[in-house]
Order: C-alpha cells, then sequence, then structure tokens
C-alpha cells in the first residue's frame, strides 16, 4: 500500500498549475477535435491532403482559432468547478483566472495573422465570466461552448462535405469537454485551489 500511495499523484492546488493545465487542456481540445475528424475526412487521401500547402495554411488557422475560443471555455469550466468554493468571493474568482488565461494565450505566441484574435479572446474573457455568473455553475455537459461555432465556421473541410456530420462534430468537441472537467477534478483539489487563487499575493 505504502507502494502505491508513492506513485498516486497528490491532487494540485497551486494557481502556476492551473495556468498550465489551462493552456495544455485548450490545446489539446483544438488538436484533439480539428485533426481527427480532418484525417477521417481525408482516409487514404491523408497524406496527399496534409502536404497540400493551402489545406496547411487552412488548418493552422482553425487550430488556432479554435484553441482561442476552447480556452476560454475551458477557463469557464475552471470557473464553474471552483465556484461553489468561493462563495461570496465570485467577482474575485473571476478576477483570478484573467491572468492565467491571459499567460496561457502566450504560453505558444500565436502568428502576427492571429494575434488580433487572441486579443480578442483575452479582452473578451472578464465580461464571457461575468454573464456566466449571473446563473449557477454549469457542468461540461450542459455548458454552451464558445469554440462550437468557431469550429464550424474553420473547419478546413467545404460545409457541403460535412452534411449530416454536424452532430459528429459537435459530439466530439463536447467528449474532449467533458473529458477536460474530469480530468480537472482528478488532478486538483477544489477547495485549495480556490483558496489559493483567492489568497494570491
Amino acid at each position: 500500500m505504502a507502494l502505491l500511495d508513492f506513485f498516486r499523484r497528490r491532487p494540485e492546488a497551486s494557481p502556476e498549475a492551473l495556468g498550465d493545465f489551462l493552456h495544455a487542456q485548450a490545446a489539446y481540445v483544438a488538436q484533439k477535435t480539428v485533426l481527427d475528424y480532418c484525417r477521417v475526412k481525408a482516409g487514404r487521401s491523408e497524406k496527399q491532403l496534409f502536404a497540400d500547402p493551402d489545406f496547411q495554411a487552412a488548418l493552422a488557422h482553425c487550430r488556432w482559432q479554435v484553441f482561442f475560443s476552447a480556452l476560454t471555455d475551458v477557463t469557464a469550466l475552471v470557473e464553474a468547478h471552483l465556484r461553489p468554493h468561493a462563495p461570496g468571493q465570485e467577482a474575485a474568482l473571476a478576477a483570478a483566472l484573467v491572468p492565467l488565461h491571459a499567460a496561457a494565450l502566450l504560453a505558444e505566441p500565436p502568428p502576427p495573422e492571429e494575434a488580433a484574435s487572441a486579443e480578442a479572446a483575452r479582452d473578451g474573457l472578464p465580461h464571457h465570466l461575468a454573464s456566466l455568473q449571473l446563473e449557477p455553475p454549469q457542468p461540461a455537459h450542459r455548458q454552451k461552448l464558445l469554440a462550437e461555432p468557431v469550429l464550424f465556421a474553420t473547419l478546413p473541410i467545404h460545409s457541403e462535405q460535412r452534411q449530416g456530420e454536424s452532430l459528429a462534430i459537435k459530439g466530439a468537441l463536447r467528449f474532449q469537454i467533458v473529458s477536460t472537467q474530469q480530468e480537472l477534478e482528478r488532478r486538483f483539489d477544489a477547495v485549495k485551489t480556490a483558496d489559493n487563487l483567492l489568497n494570491r499575493r
């Protein structure tokens, strides 16, 4: 039993670890959702499609755009998860998440052509969290996802080739967000994390 305890990861609670989580999970959500769909659609032509410069440019744009919106969604998910542990300090909790979100946006600096979208995501987060706090916290399977319309707008597969696949695309994105909530619950002590965020100096 002692050996199992040694290898079992203790729950994390630091703002720094939470910031790393935001970036890593948003990047994973974006890449997994976009790349998996494109690879399935390409089928046996995957090698040729992914070697095409125009497709690569469109794919890169899609991945960045979905990352920006997914990062907001993951931050909103974290806010909803921690809010019950910050009674009366909801606004302070949201404010504490803003710099973590901003740092995650720049953990991998976007290319110049994507910089305006990154800034818009950064500037829009406080209002988004404030609007969410007007309602009870929502779990991942009910959360309204900002990444969803962005994904459909930027996927480098023509809309005519996606007919009848909307539910599958939405389901794939939702699955990644639900998995993110499960990973959040597994890795972080919600009470201590909320307390550390609120008392950060």
